[in-house]
């Protein structure tokens, strides 16, 4: 029995009965020594803010309450595996998008933090020699591209999606560098290589479209109820091409790697109908489709002269174009 198993079962023991409870009692209850149990009542004082105190009239521990009150431990049990899954949640609240959450998920943390502590007091394996608060410095996400985020307009954005309002946005598209208004009912919220994408009805355009979160310069939650698109719609429009570039597909992309190359993107996913096959001489063909090539073929140059576009012919015209203006600028 760890030290958070001992903790919840001193707590029912004491919780279960009207008179003070003797340390003795506690004893033979925890199955352990008198030292221990001293030290499981510290924890539950420290860590869960109990109202333990020491009755010496009737030589035993109670909770001090009022009347008709009583103190109830966070109804929460977990196990190992359990315990570092939340370890590593609490270091995602924490790094997935540096205080866009800050306010609204710190009691979430803080309580993630004293379960943890609690959780690997006394676990001498596991802390070997350093503080427990240590452990959440040894998992670490890092952020590659990742964008600035307005927190006011990802709450209003989220509180609409979640209220199922529309919303008056002023956005502003980079790609042509325009701003315009817009009236959307939005459908579902995306985080895609560490930036966030509003999946949305647009009601000027009347249809789907994606927005990216930090390009929107004014966003204004309206009371008109938004317009609800299907599930599988959804899918069938934004998941079913490449990358984050919605719409049916249009073609199909045929990419052979290396055989040194292949032990690396046989096991990836890159989108999920794509196919794949090993071939005689070790090489991987992947074959995936897309609709628009810009961001598959960002994705292409990175791996340089370990992959070849085999097919089609406009996808691999493109590659040979980008990489021969790439060229001519070390040339210059």
């Amino acid at each position: 029995m760890d030290s958070l198993q001992r903790i919840y079962k001193l707590h029912q023991v004491i919780s279960a009965r009207r008179h003070p409870v003797s340390c003795q009692t506690l004893q033979a209850e925890l199955g352990c020594s008198r030292a221990t149990v001293r030290r499981i009542i510290t924890e539950l004082r420290l860590y869960f803010n109990a109202p333990l105190e020491y009755d010496r009239s009737h030589n035993g521990y109670r909770y001090a309450t009022g009347e008709g009150q009583s103190f109830e431990l966070p109804g929460l049990w977990f196990s190992s595996t359990e315990i570092y899954a939340l370890l590593t949640t609490q270091q995602l609240l924490a790094q997935v998008q540096p205080g866009l959450f800050d306010a609204q998920l710190k009691p979430v943390r803080e309580r993630i933090e004293k379960i943890l502590a609690a959780r690997h007091l006394g676990d001498e394996k596991l802390l070997s020699g350093y503080p427990s608060s240590e452990i959440l410095n040894r998992v670490r996400i890092l952020r590659m591209a990742g964008r600035s985020t307005s927190n006011e307009h990802f709450q209003t954005v989220a509180g609409a999606l979640l209220q199922r309002k529309r919303l008056a946005i002023r956005y502003h598209s980079r790609s042509d560098d325009t701003e315009t208004h817009r009236e959307i009912s939005p459908q579902r919220l995306t985080h895609y290589r560490d930036n966030w994408y509003l999946d949305a009805w647009c009601h000027q355009r009347n249809g789907l479209r994606s927005f990216a979160v930090d390009r929107l310069r004014e966003a204004k939650m309206l009371e008109k109820i938004a317009r609800d698109i299907p599930e599988q719609e959804l899918d069938a429009h934004f998941a079913s091409s490449y990358g984050i570039f919605a719409g049916i597909p249009k073609h199909t992309a045929v990419l052979r790697f290396t055989a040194e190359r292949a032990r690396w993107v046989g096991e990836e996913q890159w989108h999920l109908q794509q196919q794949g096959i090993i071939l005689e001489d070790g090489s991987y063909e992947l074959r995936l489709p897309y609709s628009d090539p810009r961001e598959l073929v960002m994705d292409i140059l990175k791996h340089g002269p370990e992959v070849e576009v085999i097919e089609p012919v406009s996808l691999r015209q493109l590659l040979v174009g980008a990489l021969q203006h790439a060229l001519q600028q070390y040339e210059k």
